[in-house]
C-alpha cells in the first residue's frame, strides 16, 4: 500500500551527532612543524564524542570516510550493542542535517540479529539530495526500534522455521483515518490454513503491552467503506500464495492522554509464531484499534 499522506509523529530524539565537514590536508617538508607533530586528521576522518548520549545501544562513534567521487553523500560510523538475553534486529533512523540544524534527508538501516551481549559496527551513508556537498552537514540519530530477532519481520531471505512471512506496510492516511496493511506469504511447501483474523499485541517504548485499548473485529465504530466489515473466512494457502489483513484507526484527539504504540505483535493464529511489526499506530484518545479478517490476494490462495 503506497503511503499517500503519512502523518505519523517522528519521535526526534536527541542524539550522537557528527560533523561531516572535510578540510584539505596540508604538506610540510621534513624540516617543518609537521615532522614533529604528525598531521591532524581530517574532521571528515575524525572519530566522534564517546561520551555523548546512546538510544537503545545506539552509538555514532564517528564520521565516516568521505566517498570518493560522491560529494553529496553523508556517512557516519555507528555501534550497536545488544544488552539483552537474546539476539535482537535494530532498524536505526539517521536525519542529515544542514549547519543551521534544518533537516535534510532521513535514511533506515537494520541492523539483523545482533547477538545478545555483543557489540557490532556499521556504516550508514545517506545521499543527500539537497545542499550540495556533505560539508558542514551532521548525521543524527533520529529513531531506534528493535525486535527479538526471532520476531523480525522479513521480506527476503531464507523461509522463516514457521513456513510463512508476515510484513507490515507503510500505511496510507487521510484526514485522520490510519491503514496499515498486513501481509502474509507461505514460503514453504505445505498447505498454511488460516481462519478469522490476526492475533495482535500492542507494545510501548519498551516493548510493554499497552492497556486501555479495545481491539476491534467490525469497524464500523471507526469509519465505513473499509472492507473491514467482511466476515471472517477460512483461507487455505498454497506454497507461494498469499493473503492479507489490515489495522483501522483514528488518531483524534480529545480529553485524556493520547497513546502511541510503536510496536505491534502479530500473530496468524492462536498456534502460530509471532512477527512484531513497527507501524507507529498514533491512536490518539480513541482507545480503539480495528482488525480485519485475512483474505485471499492471489490465485494460491483458496478462500473457502
Amino acid at each position: 500500500m503506497h503511503t499517500a499522506a503519512r502523518t505519523l509523529p517522528v519521535i526526534a530524539i536527541a542524539a550522537s551527532a557528527v560533523l561531516l565537514t572535510a578540510c584539505g590536508s596540508q604538506s610540510t617538508g621534513p624540516s617543518g612543524r609537521g615532522a614533529e607533530h604528525p598531521e591532524a586528521p581530517r574532521a571528515a576522518d575524525a572519530p566522534g564524542d564517546p561520551a555523548g548520549p546512546e538510544q537503545d545501544g545506539v552509538r555514532i562513534t564517528g564520521a565516516g570516510k568521505r566517498p570518493h567521487g560522491e560529494p553529496s553523500v553523508a556517512s557516519a560510523e555507528f555501534t550497536v550493542t545488544n544488552r539483552e538475553a537474546v539476539p535482537f534486529t535494530y532498524t536505526v533512523t539517521f536525519t542529515v542535517t544542514s549547519a543551521s540544524g534544518a533537516a535534510l534527508e532521513t535514511s533506515q538501516q537494520t541492523v539483523p540479529s545482533v547477538p545478545a551481549g555483543r557489540t557490532v559496527q556499521r556504516t550508514v551513508r545517506v545521499d543527500v539530495a539537497q545542499g550540495g556537498t556533505h560539508d558542514g552537514k551532521q548525521v543524527r540519530i533520529s529513531k531506534v526500534r528493535r525486535v527479538p530477532a526471532d520476531e523480525a519481520p522479513s521480506a527476503t531471505g531464507p523461509c522463516p522455521p514457521s513456513g510463512i512471512r508476515i510484513t507490515a506496510d507503510d500505511g496510507d492516511a487521510a484526514m485522520g483515518l490510519r491503514v496499515v496493511g498486513l501481509h502474509l506469504t507461505n514460503c514453504g511447501t505445505g498447505t498454511y490454513h488460516l481462519d478469522g483474523s490476526p492475533l495482535v499485541e500492542l507494545l510501548d517504548e519498551g516493548r510493554k503491552p499497552v492497556s486501555g485499548i479495545d481491539i476491534l473485529h467490525d469497524a464500523k465504530d471507526i469509519a465505513s467503506g473499509t472492507g473491514f466489515e467482511n466476515p471472517p473466512g477460512p483461507v487455505d494457502l498454497a506454497p507461494g500464495g498469499s493473503a492479507s489483513a489490515g489495522l483501522v484507526w483514528r488518531n483524534t484527539t480529545g480529553a485524556g492522554t493520547a497513546v502511541n504504540v510503536p510496536y505491534v505483535r502479530i500473530k496468524a493464529g492462536p498456534d502460530a509464531r509471532p512477527v512484531t511489526v513497527t507501524p507507529e499506530l498514533d491512536l490518539g484518545t480513541t482507545g480503539k484499534l480495528a482488525v480485519s479478517p485475512w483474505k485471499a490476494v492471489d490465485r494460491a490462495a483458496v478462500q473457502q
